[in-house]
């Protein structure tokens, strides 16, 4: 994670592809990115985050209309573009779904990155949760969480040590290694946002920084990371050792702009936002992930105002 002193870093989730209401009909693509990624960069933010998924339909929690189908860019060939034409911000997706792809490969995937970012990968790791893109794209859907914690002992070895010997139920990687090796000899940190018992078990044995969305407010953390510091004591690790981070919707729309944006965004002026933000630094969030709107380079540059409050008050 890029170091920023005790102030608290900002990402931004770089949207792309279809977009839902209130911007139906607007396609963002890869020139769109790129401009709005080189703003983000500019006006400050620490990391740029891109979603992993292929395609959204209508199944909860995701309402949509019935056979209507929004696409997205797929990340990793994403992330690499974006490493070649960013130089400071740190990169990850957010998350990365272990059952899109071979474990072992996707930990060949996130090793060649952090080489061509030159060590700015993060990498966030979920087990997957939209059907509908399974269902398209002919992935297994059943046993997500079993097949997660396969995933987990085959990545973190290889991007720790370099090397994996491993048969599982749903995966395996015999005598496997990463060769060459990155330029971080413990590779990349490791993300995991989770919310079951299980699944933050294997938070607490596997990563880096745990991470909880969506939020307004960071009164509803106080139940989350009071569950993965009980996972972590139940596996013997010092919770403090795992890094708190979350994220929120933020609605900087200029006024006479009348589209409906989230209920749940944060909104006010630069000042106002900054000091909410803050207010999740102060129950122990190093990192908050922001969804912005609107989603264009001007709101960008506008949240560059936000950065430098949230900058005075962690200095």
């Amino acid at each position: 994670m890029a170091s920023t002193g005790g102030a608290l870093q900002l990402g931004l989730l770089l949207r792309n592809g279809e977009m839902s209401p209130p911007d139906e009909g607007r396609t963002v693509g890869w020139a769109d990115v790129r401009e709005m990624a080189r703003m983000a960069e500019a006006v400050g933010f620490d990391t740029l985050w891109v979603a992993d998924h292929f395609l959204f339909r209508h199944s909860p929690p995701v309402m949509m209309p019935e056979g209507v189908t929004r696409g997205v860019l797929e990340a990793w060939t994403l992330l690499s573009a974006l490493a070649a034409v960013t130089s400071r911000v740190t990169l990850g997706p957010f998350v990365a779904c272990t059952s899109f792809r071979n474990p072992a490969l996707l930990a060949k995937m996130a090793e060649t990155l952090d080489e061509i970012s030159e060590g700015r990968l993060l990498l966030g790791l979920g087990a997957g949760w939209h059907e509908p893109e399974y269902d398209a794209f002919g992935y297994p859907f059943d046993h997500l969480a079993s097949r997660f914690d396969e995933a987990l002992q085959i990545i973190v070895p290889l991007l720790r040590e370099g090397h994996v010997d491993f048969a599982g139920q749903y995966y395996q990687a015999r005598d496997c290694e990463l060769r060459p090796r990155g330029p971080r000899p413990q590779g990349p940190p490791i993300w995991i946002g989770a919310k079951g018992p299980r699944m933050l078990r294997l938070v607490a044995r596997y990563a880096d920084a745990y991470n909880s969305v969506w939020h307004a407010d960071p009164a509803p953390l106080a139940e989350p990371f009071a569950n993965l510091d009980a996972a972590c004591r139940e596996v013997g690790r010092d919770p403090t050792t795992v890094v708190r981070t979350s994220g929120s919707f933020v609605t900087l729309a200029e006024p006479g702009d009348t589209r409906e944006w989230p209920a749940q965004a944060l909104t006010g002026t630069p000042e106002e936002v900054a000091a909410r933000l803050q207010a999740f630094a102060e129950v122990g969030v190093r990192h908050m992930a922001i969804i912005l709107n609107p989603w264009d380079v001007p709101a960008i540059e506008r949240f560059g105002r936000v950065i430098e409050a949230v900058r005075r008050g962690g200095s």
